[in-house]
């Protein structure tokens, strides 16, 4: 089947077509094409819901024609359209659930509503055909989370951000050095010159039982540092950067850990350890997912980065994986800010226990 995929739930406007063969579980991108809104948010050092709307209502037509061009293929040709219905901005998946349910409704095709974070956690099958269960390590600007992947809708939620996702943590990071925007790369890139020692900042929930994580702490931490040795140097500010960037890393391996104890504990042996999610771009964050997966003799799935971010790809795939299991979306489908991703479960299958509380 050949799926159209449309993403909209932040500030990229993607579209995209992918091919998933009957009987394999590996995915053929056949065109990707994402538009960044970067230049039109950086004067505000970050995201602004009612820009990208607009952006997205500007472009969206013009993206999925290129899509459609570039893949060689007619809306006729289709066997299902797919957009990711949320979790996300509000104004973004009203601009695309509705483009979606436009196409579908003309061209007589089924609709499904993807969610966003399901997307994310599928894409080790469409890259890699990795088989259930495997543990997902979800970090991205909006999202943190370790999950057991136990199939197509079928997610246990191991450990979550108890405050602000590991990307926005980056971001703010940036935004209080006078970086720029996007804040995640430019920290990253700071942090290379930087000495990781120089300022002792906390590793939250270090040690704890579950498996959650909690950025705000380290935030404050950040900035009363910064403001103790204001005005700041080229080279204070790689060092706070290296610094803050060693404590993020230092508590992703903590809670990786227990995320991992917890899943051999209530799921199994995973089949891998798949990261997902623009965080996971981060060189230093990937290189302890290559040591943990290790210590627990598994593999590690990372995706390319572009299919890390958002991009219509691994929307579509997403949707590949939930029509050939017969589900589809009605026309009234809604657009949910909040979308919670082990509340997708699949028709007929009886609802698990989606979180591990404390022990």
């Amino acid at each position: 089947m050949v799926i159209l995929g449309i993403e909209t739930t932040c500030d990229e406007t993607g579209a995209a077509l992918v091919e998933r063969a009957g009987g394999e579980e590996r995915g053929r991108i056949l065109s990707n094409v994402v538009l960044s809104q970067i230049n039109e948010h950086a004067a505000f050092g970050g995201v602004v819901p009612e820009i990208a709307a607009r952006a997205h209502v500007e472009a969206l037509d013009h993206i999925i024609a290129k899509a459609m061009g570039e893949a060689g293929y007619s809306f006729s040709a289709l066997d299902g359209i797919a957009a990711a219905a949320g979790p996300g901005l509000i104004g973004g998946l009203i601009v695309g659930l509705t483009m979606a349910k436009a196409v579908a409704l003309v061209h007589n095709k089924p609709l499904i509503a993807v969610n966003h974070l399901e997307a994310h956690a599928l894409t080790a099958r469409l890259t890699d055909a990795t088989p259930f269960p495997y543990c997902l390590f979800l970090a991205s600007g909006g999202h943190t989370q370790i999950l057991g992947v136990r199939g197509v809708g079928d997610y246990l939620r191991l450990g979550t951000t108890v405050d602000d996702a590991i990307g926005e943590a980056f971001d703010k990071t940036a935004k209080l050095l006078g970086l720029g925007y996007p804040g995640g790369p430019l920290v990253e890139k700071e942090a290379a010159r930087g000495d990781p020692k120089r300022f002792l900042l906390p590793r939250p929930m270090a040690g704890r039982h579950d498996a959650d994580f909690s950025l705000s702490g380290l935030k404050t931490a950040l900035r009363l540092e910064a403001e103790k040795v204001a005005p700041l140097s080229d080279q204070d500010v790689a060092d706070l950067c290296a610094s803050f960037q060693q404590a993020v890393v230092d508590m992703a391996m903590d809670r990786l850990r227990k995320g991992l104890k917890l899943f051999r504990t209530h799921v199994g042996k995973p089949t891998a350890l798949v990261c997902a999610g623009g965080v996971a771009a981060n060189q230093a964050i990937r290189k302890v997912l290559h040591r943990i997966a290790f210590e627990v003799g598994t593999s590690l799935v990372a995706p390319a980065p572009a299919l890390c971010t958002d991009n219509g790809a691994i929307i579509a795939w997403a949707g590949a994986e939930r029509l050939a299991l017969g589900l589809t979306d009605g026309l009234d489908a809604a657009p949910r800010a909040r979308w919670p991703v082990e509340m997708t479960k699949p028709a007929g299958r009886v609802a698990a226990r989606s979180h591990i509380p404390p022990s």
